[in-house]
């Protein structure tokens, strides 16, 4: 059972990590990869909006996505959108990837490999991720400008959606604390973390709430 509380810290969590950009027309999209083919479906509606000519998915498996996705995040994001109907030649799969800051990082190697120019990109992500995504883009490629986007879905309407509460409560635990930690390992930049938010996650931890969370100090996974 998941307390009222616990709900309601979640819920804290989930408003602080969504960055609020305005989407707007960029040089490419990137989708990070997951287990929730949603930010595949968002990326394809994107791009059917005009707002990036160009898809990249990244992502190899994770321990949530090995038996799901068999052939990597990437792939399985690929077919999707084609799938949706954007064309295959508009669409880079980057198939190493294992964690946020190697995401950013093969995907920009890809990319001028590719001699494509980027001034900007649509970072295309989990809803409760946006601001983890955002802070480790901006370490590691700070010189584009960035927007974050994901589905436009409420708090719960996303957890019906993935089917799995607690993994959900986790993973917003667990980017939480990157939030944290990160920035003192040259991880990511560093942004202010409300007192509420950070009680809220520290409560949350002590409910139990902690498969997704990282030993301090450790290796970004």
């Amino acid at each position: 059972m998941i307390s009222q509380q616990s709900w309601e810290d979640a819920r804290r969590l989930w408003d602080f990590q969504q960055m609020g950009h305005r989407v707007r027309p960029c040089s490419v999209a990137i989708g990070l990869g997951s287990h929730d083919l949603g930010v595949a479906d968002t990326t394809a509606s994107l791009y059917h909006r005009g707002m990036a000519p160009l898809v990249v998915f990244t992502g190899a498996t994770s321990r949530t996505t090995r038996e799901r996705m068999p052939r990597g995040e990437a792939e399985h994001y690929r077919e999707r959108a084609i799938d949706l109907g954007v064309p295959a030649n508009a669409i880079l799969v980057e198939p190493n990837a294992r964690n946020t800051g190697e995401n950013i990082t093969f995907s920009r190697a890809l990319l001028a490999d590719r001699g494509t120019h980027v001034t900007s990109a649509l970072l295309v992500c989990k809803p409760y991720e946006e601001r983890r995504a955002y802070g480790t883009a901006r370490k590691l490629w700070p010189d584009v400008e960035w927007v974050c986007a994901s589905a436009p879905m409420a708090f719960m309407e996303y957890i019906d959606s993935i089917g799995d509460a607690r993994l959900v409560i986790d993973m917003l635990v667990g980017a939480q604390q990157r939030l944290m930690v990160y920035p003192e390992q040259g991880f990511m930049i560093r942004q202010d973390i409300p007192a509420d938010v950070e009680a809220a996650y520290h409560r949350l931890v002590s409910a139990g709430f902690t498969s997704r969370l990282v030993p301090v100090p450790a290796a970004r996974d």
